[in-house]
């Protein structure tokens, strides 16, 4: 199928090869490979090439439709961008006054639940056939039905930790996908007892799975640690929320940058001042922005976060099993922050776990049934919302006119804030699996996998639902298009002529 490859190659100077679309990612998007003369990769490029505008069409809105409207850009994360754009909105019910104790709890609950079934979703699913199969097992085999098929104990601890952290957003907001319950200034319906008391009945099993899912990642990882610390490298800083304790925080926390050393750049600063310290850049060649810290400059300044930027950032997790999983993945670092892209996937366990005893935590405490769950104060006109979303820190920006109407909105998500990441992971595997002769479905595999480390929700960083489509150009630099291959739906590759 590679039959013309090599003679069209021979009369470029520079080529582009395109990768269209990456597999088991939620969202469009493609990949390009620029090559020089010698057919060395030059640069990578990860393309977004669907946009939303979710930033527009919601001014003009009332501030109080803004959580639930943007619960849209996701149906993986939903809650997550629910509950950042509530913290945001709080500030114009509210002002400074903080929101109740027990809608706070609430709030907490909710948000564990939704990191605890997009974790589950993500390695069992989506990321655990490439780790248990190997990058070239064949793709009708490389998938969850394979798992299910070969690991069936495996496949179904994924489906019940998803199902059982749906199950605690269906009780707080009254739908597994795109529910209410958090509003601004507080939460909308109390938890009752006898839902405290159906949500706890399952609380040890689920522990339980949990703990097995960490260990499947961890013994995933260590089989062969040192290719799985090479592989797709990006040495970079790291971003998240950490507690004033400097402990794991998912919901609220103050920003913590260390660089790729382990020395603090920035520490508890106060997120509502994030666009003093981050500048997003904009690209002509995709819809997602590239942010970096201003004080380091878009050279030096490009950090990672999510699941491998929290465990790094944080001093300690607040609940035991997880502290001692946290001390164990750091201790694979030697003493320093673990790099390795792959490391993602034991760290997202770690974090699960985490959620896991949270929950039972939050489930014990007698608030969690209270009925105070609004506050006011004086209304203010602008406001920040930050979160730890599963993919990494989100933040939430909005201000208002004396209508309560919205005039001005700002979002930067997860998958944003690894954007340069991700092209520097999908470089650093195109640079040591491309030959410079021919384009493999072996490649094109694993810049997948790069990628996929990351969980990226490419919907929710445009701000298109569906799968993204495969295909690799290979581009004159007048700009014909001399070659494509293809990649179908089904994973099979043919080669299409050009008109």
């Amino acid at each position: 199928m590679y039959e013309n490859l090599e003679t069209a190659s021979e009369s470029i100077g520079l080529q582009r090869l395109a990768i269209e679309p990456v597999s088991r990612v939620e969202g469009h998007g493609k990949v390009t490979l620029l090559l020089d003369a010698e057919r060395r990769v030059r640069q990578a490029r990860l393309h977004v090439v669907e946009f939303r505008g979710f930033e527009k069409f919601i001014q003009g809105r009332p501030y109080w439709e803004v959580p639930t409207l943007v619960q849209r850009l996701c149906g993986i994360c939903p809650v997550s961008h629910l509950l950042a754009a509530s913290k945001a909105t709080d500030f114009f019910v509210a002002g400074n006054v903080p929101i109740s104790p027990t809608a706070t709890k609430l709030r907490r609950l909710l948000h564990f639940g939704q990191v605890l079934q997009s974790h589950a979703l993500h390695f069992f699913h989506l990321a655990s056939p490439d780790l248990l199969f190997g990058y070239d097992d064949p793709v009708a085999h490389r998938n969850v039905v394979g798992v299910l098929q070969d690991h069936p104990e495996i496949g179904l601890i994924g489906v019940k930790l998803r199902k059982y952290g749906q199950e605690v957003i269906r009780v707080l907001t009254g739908k597994r996908v795109h529910g209410t319950g958090s509003v601004p200034g507080g939460f909308n319906k109390p938890l009752s007892a006898e839902e405290r008391d159906y949500l706890k009945q399952d609380m040890l099993t689920v522990l339980g799975w949990a703990s097995h899912g960490l260990a499947i990642a961890k013994q995933l990882y260590v089989a062969d640690e040192a290719a799985n610390q090479g592989f797709a490298a990006a040495r970079s800083n790291f971003l998240s929320l950490v507690a004033p304790d400097g402990g794991l925080e998912l919901y609220h926390g103050g920003i913590r940058v260390k660089d790729a050393d382990g020395g603090i750049v920035l520490d508890h600063f106060d997120y509502r001042g994030y666009n003093s310290i981050l500048h997003e850049e904009v690209k002509s060649w995709s819809y997602m922005k590239f942010p970096f810290l201003t004080a380091l400059g878009r050279e030096q300044g490009w950090y990672r976060v999510g699941p491998l930027a929290r465990i790094n950032n944080c001093d300690h997790i607040p609940t035991p099993r997880a502290e001692a999983a946290r001390a164990d993945f750091m201790a694979h670092g030697g003493g320093h922050l673990v790099q390795a892209t792959l490391g993602y996937h034991w760290a997202r366990m770690i974090e699960l776990l985490h959620c896991a005893e949270a929950i039972a935590e939050l489930l014990d405490d007698p608030e969690i049934t209270g009925t105070d769950l609004s506050r006011s104060g004086t209304p203010l006109r602008e406001g920040v919302g930050v979160i730890e979303a599963p993919r990494g820190t989100l933040f939430h920006h909005y201000r208002i006119d004396s209508n309560d109407l919205i005039t001005m909105a700002n979002l930067i998500v997860s998958t944003t804030s690894n954007n340069t990441a991700m092209n520097e992971s999908v470089r650093a595997v195109a640079a040591e699996c491309f030959d410079g002769r021919e384009v493999t479905e072996g490649l094109l595999n694993r810049i997948e996998v790069a990628i996929r480390a990351y969980d990226p929700c490419l919907s929710c960083a445009t701000h298109a639902v569906g799968k993204m489509p495969l295909s690799i150009e290979a581009i004159a630099p007048d700009g014909e298009v001399v070659s494509r291959l293809v990649k179908s739906g089904d994973g099979s590759f043919s080669r299409e002529a050009e008109a």
